[in-house]
């Protein structure tokens, strides 16, 4: 059981095949000992007396979910836990429920954008911090190992609807224009078969301003019409045609559990998220009247300098929610935001929210007044290799070999190693779970770009095909 436990566990979550290594037996181990890790933290005795023991509990809709949130509650009222079950809701949910209810953590069975045989737990602390392997995931992990697979729930389990208040807390992202109809945006949604099929309905149907085009709504069978990854350009054909086809302002495609999203120009040109971090960042900065926005470091320059114009100061972050969350609260962002379209929010606790970027992309469009292709066009100043992953065996070895090529270039190890030479720079971070190096390279122009790459590529190992 140790080992089949070990292989669920990741670098920030739990992730497996279900149900197999994934099992029930696995999940109420796993809630085990979520309920005693979180139920040992310090900061509980600030909490109201009665939610001192009380652990939010939901899940998405692969058809799995169901008996894994029931192994898990299981195992968490085993260890003397009380459950709060919220039922069918968006990953960004969990996170708000635990502090909209005083609540001691979270869990959100999902497996995000995985395939539809896999599923998993992420897993919050108090605020609704993120649980990630630094921050609490292996002390989970080693209860888990030592624990039974079955034992008497003792804590009590309950259910409770909060999408009224979820509503609430989300709308203030919206411009006026949208909320009382004076504004009109129309807009292609593609939920991927996933939770933004049930979020968007909930949240924003009833908006007077919103002419929403759906795609892919359907969330009950269990079934992908495409991967629910809108980082793969290949996911992304139904909402790029569409916003074109429709005439929308703009598109917006989710992944599945609709913590991340992926957003679309008028045109169908696909819009890179560290240049909407970048032009969201200097919305939220004016709003703020100053203030700091982080991004990861992968973003180009253009982010950067976007912030600054803006009056604003640029935080370059980690690439992980654990860390842009983390960095958001140490210098009080106003606004994050990264590559892999997560987008964070102070006024969501510095939490990640699908739902609060769509509303904050299509309010920002509105007051801006240009189409989206014109606006991006303006930011986009440079000229990007895209993310290129390269094969090789010693990763720390071909890092140090990329450092010590450019003996005059600013050399920066927050997060694998960046070479920063002026007029070109470029990342270079090791995966997590492949023998796999991952490349970003950002020049002037798109020659340079191409020419760079030729210097560095060899550096790495053995470039892997799209």
């Amino acid at each position: 059981m140790a080992h089949m436990l070990s292989t669920v566990f990741k670098a920030y979550d739990v992730r497996a095949t279900c149900p197999d290594p994934l099992s029930e037996s696995v999940a109420f181990r796993i809630g085990f000992g979520t309920a005693r890790f979180l139920l040992s933290q310090d900061g509980l005795a600030a909490l109201p007396q009665h939610s001192r023991r009380t652990i939010v509990v939901g899940r998405d809709m692969r058809l799995t979910s169901p008996s894994m949130v029931t192994a898990l509650q299981n195992g968490m009222r085993a260890a003397g836990a009380d459950v709060l079950d919220v039922g069918l809701v968006d990953t960004p949910f969990v996170p708000f429920a635990v502090n909209h209810a005083s609540c001691i953590g979270g869990v959100q069975t999902t497996a995000s954008h995985n395939p539809a045989n896999y599923n998993g737990f992420k897993i919050s602390k108090l605020l609704g911090k993120p649980v990630g392997e630094q921050t609490g995931l292996t002390e989970i992990r080693e209860i888990s190992e030592s624990a039974s697979d079955s034992g008497e729930p003792t804590g009590s389990r309950s259910e409770v609807d909060l999408w009224e208040a979820y509503r609430a807390h989300v709308h203030p992202m919206l411009c006026d224009g949208l909320r009382n109809g004076t504004e009109t945006i129309r807009v292609a949604i593609d939920a991927s078969n996933g939770m933004a099929g049930t979020m968007v309905p909930k949240v924003f149907d009833d908006i007077p301003g919103f002419e929403i085009i759906k795609i892919n709504f359907e969330n009950s069978t269990g079934t992908f019409v495409h991967e629910p990854n809108p980082l793969v350009e290949a996911n992304l054909s139904q909402v790029r045609e569409a916003t074109v086809a429709e005439k929308c302002h703009v598109g917006i495609c989710f992944d599945g559990d609709a913590d991340r999203c992926m957003v679309v120009d008028e045109q169908g040109g696909i819009v890179g998220c560290d240049l909407m971090t970048g032009w969201l960042g200097q919305r939220f900065l004016r709003a703020a009247g100053g203030g700091s926005v982080v991004f990861d470091l992968r973003s180009s320059h253009s982010t950067a300098e976007l912030i600054r114009e803006a009056g604003g100061e640029p935080i370059m972050g980690r690439v992980g929610h654990v860390f842009m969350k983390q960095a958001m609260a140490t210098h009080n962002a106003v606004f994050g935001g990264e590559l892999s379209g997560h987008f964070y929010f102070r006024e969501n606790f510095n939490a990640d929210s699908g739902a609060m970027a769509f509303a904050a992309v299509c309010s920002a469009i509105l007051e801006d007044g240009r189409p989206l292709s014109t606006i991006i066009g303006d930011a986009r100043r440079y000229f990007q290799s895209g993310e290129i992953n390269f094969e090789v065996d010693d990763k720390s070895a071909a890092m140090e070999r990329l450092a010590g090529a450019f003996s005059d270039a600013e050399v920066s190890r927050l997060d694998g190693v960046t070479v920063d030479l002026g007029s070109w720079w470029c990342n270079v971070r090791a995966s997590n779970t492949e023998p796999l190096l991952r490349l970003n390279l950002e020049a002037g122009t798109e020659q340079e770009v191409a020419d760079r790459l030729a210097e560095v590529a060899p550096l790495l190992g053995n470039r892997v095909a799209h």
